[in-house]
């Protein structure tokens, strides 16, 4: 199964997925809210198509890790995800995810009109990647200082 990375936002929802295994995010969609029941009647059309099991929703937490308003509504949009959807639900940490977004962006010299439309989407994206990266089991097979001893000139 699969994983949503959603950005909740007033006006948008932004929506990565996770590949099959697991370890890359990819932009899917950018959901305008109308109401909570459309907003879950959308996501919900999207896991299923996707096979999705599980959402991790951005966290906008305070840079001083405080709880704000947007945080609360957060915790209350995933709260209605998981009982109307039936779907784990996990909440993660987004600070700058739009910014990053927003920069990723720029370096590839996508036009403003084209940022406004794929930024959430990207920002969900940055917030998934960062999910799957953290969940990641650390290497245990060889690492770069294993190959000290090796001769980099190929032998005939």
């Amino acid at each position: 199964m699969r994983t949503f990375g959603l950005d909740f936002g007033t006006k948008t929802i932004g929506v990565a997925v996770s590949d099959g295994l697991g370890l890359t995010a990819q932009g899917v969609t950018t959901i305008r809210r109308t109401s909570l029941k459309a907003d879950l009647a959308a996501l919900g059309a999207l896991a299923r198509e996707h096979e999705v099991d599980r959402m991790v929703i951005g966290l906008p937490l305070n840079m001083d890790g405080s709880e704000g308003p947007r945080a609360e509504a957060s915790r209350k949009f995933g709260d209605a995800v998981a009982r109307s959807l039936g779907v784990q639900v996990e909440l993660c940490d987004e600070r700058l995810s739009t910014v990053a977004a927003t920069r990723t962006l720029l370096e590839a010299d996508v036009s403003r009109a084209r940022r406004k439309e794929v930024i959430d989407q990207v920002a969900a994206q940055f917030i998934l990647q960062g999910w799957l990266d953290a969940r990641r089991p650390p290497e245990t097979a060889l690492h770069a200082d294993d190959y000290d001893d090796y001769d980099s000139e190929p032998s005939e």
